[in-house]
């Protein structure tokens, strides 16, 4: 079932070619499900256990979705692309057509925690998104954002994505500065895949001086896994570093986490 709250334009934040072209190999890619699981162990770890009730703000593909459903979690889908919305709905799902650029209906549902994983990125004003979303907690409601990490490793790969920018510590905790939500801690994740990324970024940037590609061609080349054992090895090494990242071990990564409560 969808609902609608507000409508926008999905291709402001991502081109919906990509969003919906892209579902398949997203759900066969190790990080999005790596990513997930990381949320869920955050979420426990604060204290958010089954059946609390979780809105999952900017849903997209529904890996997080079906994640958090498969816990046990009494969850709720929020996205702006209505096209995606219909592509994952089914008769046990509750899914719910929002624009984070619009304020809130006055009456609306409250949750006893979000996620808005890689999300804020997408938007010009993310502090006024992050504004919006804690209005849909509950006094004391706990929120999980996650935002790609490290500015150097811009590259044509987030701008095709629609992203505006990457964050630091400080950049992610400015955003949830003054929005009714209060910082309980900041931690990285992906740091094997630094390196990684950063040889990417050199290749994608030689390549597009040979000229441009189509968006959609080029976000799913980036998604391509490698052959076998390759894919394995990638998921071996998001679980062991999940641990490391629980406990704010790593010093830098691909990805941050910040966990916030909504004051009461």
């Amino acid at each position: 079932m969808i609902s609608t709250w507000s409508r926008g334009v999905a291709n402001e934040n991502m081109p919906e070619e990509i969003l919906v072209g892209a579902k398949e190999q997203v759900e066969r890619h190790p990080w999005w499900h790596a990513r997930a699981k990381l949320a869920l162990a955050t979420l426990k770890k604060h204290g958010v256990l089954t059946p609390a009730t979780v809105a999952d703000v900017g849903c997209g593909w529904g890996t997080n979705l079906t994640a958090l459903e498969q816990a046990g979690y009494q969850a709720v889908g929020f996205d702006i692309s209505r096209r995606i919305l219909e592509k994952i709905d089914n008769p046990r799902r509750h899914l719910v057509e929002l624009d984070l650029n619009h304020t809130l209906p006055e009456e609306h549902a409250v949750f006893e925690a979000l996620m808005a994983l890689d999300v804020i990125e997408h938007l010009d004003d993310d502090c006024g998104a992050v504004r919006r979303m804690a209005q849909l907690l509950k006094p004391n409601g706990l929120a999980v954002i996650s935002v790609p990490a490290l500015p150097e490793l811009f590259s044509e790969y987030d701008a095709i994505q629609g992203h505006r920018r990457r964050y630091l510590p400080e950049t992610l905790r400015a955003a949830v500065t003054d929005s009714g939500l209060v910082v309980r801690e900041i931690f990285w994740w992906g740091a094997w895949m630094v390196p990684v990324l950063r040889r990417t970024r050199r290749r994608s940037n030689t390549s597009n001086a040979q000229g441009p590609t189509k968006p959609q061609k080029t976000y799913l080349e980036y998604l391509q896994l490698p052959p076998w054992p390759v894919p394995m090895m990638m998921k071996l090494a998001y679980q062991w570093e999940q641990k490391w990242a629980l406990n704010g071990r790593l010093k830098a990564g691909t990805s941050l986490f910040a966990v916030a409560a909504r004051e009461s």
